[in-house]
């Protein structure tokens, strides 16, 4: 059974906020004693060229890769409803951590 927002756990109290663009663009600030403003740009270099290469495989190896992958046509239920419907076929990118990130995750 599919859950809904309401019904899905509330985050524990003690669990950080996730880290957003924002706290990565800090973090490389200060990794790299640059200004925010040139570290917002190499991050945005970063994450453009991830994006515009998606249609073939990006490795990033000790990090990971994306693949463009094909999703078939299935048969699904709108949740609200639980009318059945044909969810058409689409293509969705994949990340798969790399043996160095899952080893330190």
């Amino acid at each position: 059974m599919v859950k809904t927002m309401k019904e899905a756990k509330p985050m524990a109290k003690d669990t950080k906020p996730p880290f957003n663009k924002g706290d990565l663009i800090e973090f490389v600030a200060k990794q790299t004693n640059l200004p925010k403003t040139q570290a917002k740009n190499a991050v945005e270099a970063v994450l453009d060229g991830i994006k515009k290469n998606a249609k073939r495989d990006v490795r990033i190896v000790g990090f990971g890769s994306f693949a463009v992958v094909k999703r078939k046509a299935r048969k699904g239920f709108n949740p609200k409803t639980g009318q059945k419907m044909d969810i058409k076929p689409s293509r969705t990118v994949k990340f798969r951590p790399g043996q160095a990130f899952k080893s330190s995750v």
